[in-house]
Formats: C-alpha cells, sequence, structure tokens
C-alpha cells in the first residue's frame, strides 16, 4: 500500500527512527517487533493514536484527529481551535482525517442509505465465491482477509436493520470463504475459529440459509480430516437449519451428511441422505446453481457424489459422477480436479490394482503445484495411502507414494 501511494521504506524508516533495511524487514514480515520502545517510535511515526495500541494518548493526537463522537457540550471555540491546528500544516493526513471525522459526524445522521463500502464488499464477496481460478490459495487468503478487515469500521457504526443486515451477512460469507481455505491448507484450527465467526454473524444477519451454509461447510472439516462422527452432526445441524426447501444450502448438508456416513461406516444413513440430496437437487432453482462456493451447481454434486459413492465402494457411480464432475470442472479447477482424480485411484484400488492406484495418484501430485500440495489434497492422498495393507507398502509403487507425500 505503501508503494502503491509512493511511500519509500526510506521515508517510513526516517519517521519512526529506525533504519530503512529494518523497516523493509518488518514490512515484509522477515522479522517481528518485539520491543515496547520500538512499537512506540512506530506507532509515533506513522501517527497511529495511542488508544488503538493500548498506549496513553500521544501530545499529537490532540490536534490530529477530531473525536467522531457528540460534543457533549464541548465548547465549540476549543473545537473551532482543534481544527485550526489540524489545517495550519495544509491538507495533511491528520487534517483530512480531521475533516473525515466532522464531516461523518453529521453525515450518519441524515438518512439511512446504504454505505457505498457495503456495495462493493458485497461484490467482492460474489466474486470470491468463485474460488480459487488458478490462484495460490495463499494468495487469495490474503486478499480476502484485506477486504474482510475492511468491514469493522462498517460494523461498529450505528447502521438501520436492514443494513446491519446486510453488512452480518456478508461478514458471514466471508469469514466462511476465509475458513474453506484455511481448511484446503491443513489449517483445522484456524478453520474452525473462523468458521465461528462466521456462524455469529450469520445468526445476526437473520438468515437461516447462511447459517445452514456455515455449519454444511464447517462439517467438512473434521469430514475431510478423521472425524465423520463430528462431521455427521454438523451436517445434522445443518440439514436442520435449512430446512425442506430446495435451497443450495440444504443440497449441500444433505451430500456431506452423506459423505460423514459413509466415512462412519452407516451406509444405510449415507444412502438414504444421498437420495434426499438428490431430489432437492432436481428443484434448486437455477438462480442456485452457478458453480460458486456460496451456490451449488451440478459441479459441485458430482464431487460429492464422487467421494461418498467411493467411500461406498460403488466404484460404478462413484466413476460416472468423477467423469461428469471434470466434463463441468474448468482447467483452472487444479484442486477439483485432483481430488477426483484421487478419488478415481481410490475405485482402482477397491476394485483389487493398489500399484495402479499408486501410481495414478503419484502422477496426479507431480504435476501439481507446491502449493496445492497440502492440506486437503495431501490428506486425501494419505488415506488411499494408509487404505492399502501394510504388507504392499514395500513395493515399488506404494514407497514413490509414500516419498511424495512426505516431500
Amino acid at each position: 500500500m505503501a508503494h502503491d501511494v509512493g511511500v519509500s521504506f526510506n521515508r517510513i524508516a526516517e519517521a519512526c527512527a529506525l533504519k530503512a533495511e529494518r523497516v523493509s524487514q518488518i514490512a515484509r514480515g522477515t522479522t517481528s517487533v518485539t520491543a515496547l520502545a520500538t512499537v512506540e517510535r512506530i506507532a509515533d511515526g506513522l501517527r497511529i493514536p495511542g488508544a488503538l495500541l493500548g498506549f496513553a494518548a500521544q501530545p499529537w493526537e490532540d490536534t490530529a484527529v477530531l473525536s467522531t463522537e457528540s460534543d457533549h457540550g464541548e465548547d465549540p471555540m476549543k473545537r473551532r481551535n482543534l481544527l485550526r491546528g489540524a489545517l495550519a500544516a495544509g491538507l495533511t493526513a491528520p487534517a483530512l482525517a480531521a475533516l473525515t471525522a466532522a464531516r461523518t459526524d453529521v453525515d450518519q445522521t441524515l438518512s439511512p442509505n446504504v454505505p457505498q463500502d457495503l456495495a462493493d464488499l458485497e461484490a467482492a464477496a460474489e466474486s470470491y465465491g468463485y474460488g480459487y481460478h488458478g490462484q495460490a490459495p495463499t494468495r487469495v487468503l490474503a486478499d480476502l482477509v484485506t477486504d474482510f478487515t475492511t468491514l469493522r469500521p462498517l460494523l461498529t457504526v450505528p447502521q438501520p436493520a436492514p443494513v446491519r443486515a446486510r453488512l452480518c451477512r456478508t461478514t458471514g460469507q466471508m469469514a466462511g470463504m476465509t475458513a474453506i481455505v484455511l481448511h484446503d491448507l491443513g489449517s483445522r484450527r484456524e478453520s474452525r475459529a473462523w468458521f465461528a465467526t462466521a456462524t455469529r454473524a450469520a445468526a445476526e444477519s437473520g438468515d437461516p440459509q447462511l447459517h445452514a451454509w456455515v455449519l454444511a461447510r464447517e462439517a467438512m472439516v473434521p469430514l475431510n480430516y478423521g472425524a465423520p462422527k463430528a462431521a455427521a452432526d454438523l451436517a445434522d445441524q445443518a440439514r436442520q437449519a435449512a430446512g425442506t426447501r430446495p435451497t443450495a444450502a440444504a443440497v449441500l448438508a444433505g451430500a456431506v451428511a452423506a459423505r460423514a456416513y459413509a466415512l462412519n461406516h452407516q451406509p444405510e444413513q449415507a444412502r438414504q441422505a444421498l437420495t434426499a440430496a438428490d431430489a432437492l437437487m432436481n428443484r434448486l432453482p437455477e438462480s442456485e446453481r452457478s458453480d460458486t462456493w456460496l451456490t451449488y451447481g451440478e459441479q459441485k454434486h458430482h464431487v460429492h457424489l464422487s467421494h461418498a459413492f467411493t467411500t461406498l465402494g460403488d466404484t460404478r457411480r462413484a466413476r460416472e459422477s468423477q467423469q461428469r464432475a471434470l466434463e463441468l470442472s474448468a482447467p483452472t479447477s487444479t484442486m477439483t480436479r485432483t481430488l477426483l482424480t484421487i478419488d478415481g485411484a481410490a475405485c482402482t484400488h477397491h476394485d483389487g490394482d493398489g500399484e495402479e492406484a499408486c501410481r495414478r495418484t503419484v502422477a496426479a501430485l507431480t504435476v501439481l503445484p507446491a502449493d496445492f500440495r497440502t492440506g486437503l489434497v495431501r490428506r486425501r492422498a494419505l488415506d488411499l495411502y494408509e487404505a492399502i495393507p501394510a504388507q504392499h507398502h514395500h513395493e515399488r509403487a506404494m514407497r514413490e507414494l509414500r516419498d511424495v507425500l512426505a516431500a
């Protein structure tokens, strides 16, 4: 951001009384600041109000930013002098902040119009819903969280109830998508924490379908990382929250529940959930069938069916879903296509050829960019390796798969 507006590390270093090299290291995340004195120097140099860091107000704050609170009878002359002091050096950043504070104090009382930032953030949430598009998950995560943080100022300002509901809905969507990326990267604890934030936002938004979507997505964390019973419990909660209407959240919840039951060795319950999910899918409105994280298209449905039928050992139907999902997946859907390939390899193992299953998995992982060869993809490949009896682990194909997973 500093570079975008022409602020060099040298200028930051001068303001903060630090060496430019040190500033560069801090900015790039290769070193951290632990000394309180250094934190204070940086706060003063960058004009960060002390209250934001738990410090006392600094002397420069008296003229830098006017309070956005009502003046409670404060002397107008004092406010005038503060503003004059802020503007004495010209239209500097502190002076502009003072002007903004004065404007927003009045502006917020005028009308309940929707903040322009909210419309922008809703559009951003929609665009993130289209997934990775060939980008590294970590890059998507950085962009997503950066936009997520811009919601805070809007949430801290009193808003009309409909606007507040929209804000919370966007917050829930962005927090949920952040949790999805963290899940894909294998960071289960962080993923659950973000899902908890998404759940709170969904509850405040009053949108039961968003709540159901968050629960169904959260169920995929234990589902994919070895806790199918916990996954089934969450998926059942999601199905209850979604109700009986054909919505994206309802179909997703049913499909995830089926996968969890299959992994939990409950084939009858799994097939019942699959039947219910198929019935909802057939009635799903076109408006909810696009291929995004927030909706539920045919491609996504077949991805879930692939894993469910693979787990159930129904390799014929699993392969049908794998083929259809691959036909519907964009070439840039790197992670999804790899998971489908591993499902296909698992079907090959189930049909009696563990060696060929390992070769296919090794081939899929070898061509995969390093950023995608972690988390969920690695977990699914490891599940295949562990499903092969130990007496075969000395064979060449199995050793190659083990070596790729170790790398």
